[in-house]
């Protein structure tokens, strides 16, 4: 059984990018004289760029949000201008799932420059769907609601991929039959979602078993 569309999350799903907002991060919280760990990091893995800059803010960045998320999105396409730091298999399953005929979108919190350089490096998805597209980010379901919308079909019958805690929440709550990969922070076993430890081997036709698995 195949899904309509494959949605995908882009950092730390697609790319392991979040090393590279971390240091975003880390540089800008120490500029204004304050300290920033993993931990700080990781803590705002899959939030919307808005929230994430809010953050640092209450940790003393003295900047507009809009200076703050502007910056770490510069800082952060530069560095995947460098070196895309691809999660092992990811582009296997893409091009595994291109080949069998189904569509697939990016929805992600990132903003469009740093999702269309990587969308444009695959060369392979349908769609983008960015932070600055929905009026309310991750975990709400909105996201990935419009990701199914762009090739034109309903999330309840697509696949997304995640490897976050608000992101698999907004695709189960838009009705996504969700796998979630963790990668930086431990996810826990729920039934609303199958938990992939590794994409290395991984092909189309493992995204149909949990597909027809979910809809039996």
């Amino acid at each position: 059984m195949n899904p309509e569309a494959v949605l995908w999350d882009l950092d730390g799903t697609i790319i392991d990018s979040e090393p590279y907002w971390l240091l975003s991060e880390q540089r800008l919280v120490e500029e204004f004289g304050g300290t920033w760990s993993e931990t700080d990091g990781f803590a705002l893995i899959g939030a919307g760029l808005t929230n994430a800059a809010e953050h640092l803010q209450q940790c003393g960045v003295d900047m507009p949000v809009d200076t703050i998320v502007q910056r770490m999105v510069d800082e952060v396409d530069e560095m995947n201008a460098r070196q895309i730091p691809w999660r092992p298999g990811a582009l296997e399953l893409i091009r595994s799932i291109h080949d069998a005929g189904i569509p697939q979108v990016i929805v992600t919190m990132s903003y469009r420059s740093t999702a269309n350089f990587v969308a444009d490096d695959v060369g392979l998805f349908a769609g983008v769907v960015c932070g600055e597209d929905v009026t309310h980010s991750k975990p709400h379901p909105e996201p990935y609601v419009m990701g199914a919308a762009l090739v034109g079909v309903d999330a309840s019958e697509c696949v997304a991929l995640e490897d976050s805690v608000p992101g698999s929440a907004s695709a189960v709550a838009a009705g996504a039959v969700t796998i979630a990969l963790p990668l930086h922070v431990p996810l826990p076993e729920s039934k609303y979602y199958t938990i992939w430890h590794t994409m290395v081997g991984r092909d189309v036709s493992h995204i149909r078993e949990v597909f027809a698995k979910a809809r039996a």
